[in-house]
């Protein structure tokens, strides 16, 4: 069976292309040919004035399946990757049950088989996220999961964090870690500072994800064994991953959409969608982040997907970090980052394509001849309001929502099949 993307522009930086008025052949599923007049007896889509794109690959993503599935399941879920161009996600392990265990992550692998997204799976590197007692990584990469995380939650035990780290890489998996010190986080609900003050909303200190920053950096200097750093948030945190690569630590790391967007003050609104963990921060912060991906010291672009029902977030203190974000990451990329210039478009998909797949391992990030044919179009210029009630998840909590972006998913395709369409 065949398909045929004609007139694009094809932009795969893994494979050095940036071709106007390319086409893209797709047989069985795989990329066949990319090139100029190509036909097909098959399918042909007109992709006139639309960019072709690897597939992006989001590796930190909450499916709160199973357990929570009034939030997201593993199919909403990843239908609303489908609507985002994301064809390959990382779920976390913070369901109920955790996934801590083989039968777990086998259940995840199952029910995704038949979802708009490849699902990979990062499970727990302690039992029930307690750091009380560690986890059999052996049974659980042998089940199928290729991250461990206690993300949700910091490895409190250290022994247990640095033993991961050392059996990782012999299984051909990736420990993803949620820094935070959480004797400094005390129970803080937003960054500690003016905005945290005038509210009188109890601080999270910048602090708290630095210091888990240095202690993760730390063990993988001692150990000589890699290590990703989820979510960074903070200028601190982005010197500390910078000052360890120069020195030839094996670590990598990624931000978040809303972490180079949007900054604390939002929170003035009392507004639960942009409560998260780690918090907005201040301009200056932004700034970091921003220096971070332009200098190659930020890896990578998730997006921390994490959905709860309306009724969740209704109480601006009590409600439950997180925000959707699957949907908005590639248009706020483009919006935030390309169209002022501070990133390339093919820095843009390194960053949410190409740079994960290689830390993940997976068989992504690619247009080459081989590869599975997991595309996005995208029209980089269509603006566009988000409305919440039009994302494609269980879930509307997007810090995004009535902002206008430029850059919209038109159509993705997973193994060769059109699994969105705009």
């Amino acid at each position: 069976m065949e398909l045929l993307i004609k007139n694009a522009r094809i932009v795969s930086p893994a494979d050095g292309l940036d071709r106007e008025n390319g086409d893209i052949l797709v047989r069985d599923g795989k990329i066949a040919a990319i090139g100029k007049d190509l036909v097909t007896d098959g399918e042909v889509i007109d992709a006139s004035g639309l960019t072709a794109v690897p597939g992006l690959v989001d590796m930190h993503v909450h499916l709160r399946d199973p357990g929570q599935t009034q939030k997201e399941d593993i199919l909403t879920g990843c239908r609303a990757a489908a609507a985002g161009g994301v064809t390959s996600l990382l779920c976390m392990p913070n369901t109920v049950p955790t996934v801590d265990n083989a039968e777990t992550v086998r259940y995840i692998i199952d029910k995704a088989k038949n979802a708009d997204a490849k699902v990979y799976v990062a499970a727990s590197i302690t039992k029930g996220l307690k750091s009380e007692a560690p986890t059999d990584l052996t049974e659980l990469r042998e089940a199928g999961a290729v991250g461990l995380s206690d993300d949700g939650r910091p490895v409190e035990n250290t022994k247990f964090l640095s033993d991961a780290m050392k059996l990782a890489p012999k299984l051909g998996m990736t420990v993803v870690a949620h820094c935070e010190d959480l004797f400094l986080a005390d129970g803080g609900k937003i960054n500690k500072g003016e905005v945290s003050e005038a509210l009188g909303v109890k601080g999270l200190p910048a602090a708290a994800e630095d210091c888990g920053t240095a202690r993760e950096i730390a063990l993988a200097a001692a150990e000589n064994v890699p290590i990703h750093i989820c979510h960074v948030s903070t200028g601190t945190s982005v010197a500390l991953v910078r000052d360890a690569k120069r020195r030839g630590v094996k670590v990598t790391a990624e931000t978040a959409p809303h972490y180079f967007s949007l900054t604390e003050r939002e929170l003035l609104k009392r507004d639960a969608d942009y409560r998260m963990n780690p918090p907005l921060r201040t301009a200056d912060d932004v700034k970091a982040i921003i220096e971070g991906l332009r200098d190659g010291t930020l890896d990578c672009i998730a997006t921390d997907h994490a959905p709860h029902t309306p009724g969740e977030k209704a109480d601006f203190v009590s409600a439950p970090n997180g925000s959707v974000g699957m949907e908005t990451s590639l248009a706020a990329g483009l919006t935030y980052l390309v169209k002022p210039g501070l990133l390339t478009l093919s820095e843009l998909v390194e960053k949410m394509s190409v740079n994960p797949a290689k830390i993940l391992g997976i068989n992504a990030g690619t247009l080459a001849a081989g590869a599975p044919a997991d595309i996005a179009l995208v029209d980089l210029n269509e603006q566009w309001t988000v409305d919440p009630e039009g994302l494609h998840g269980k879930s509307k909590n997007t810090p995004f929502k009535g902002l206008t972006l430029t850059g919209r998913v038109k159509m993705t395709l997973l193994d060769g099949k059109i699994v969105y369409i705009a």
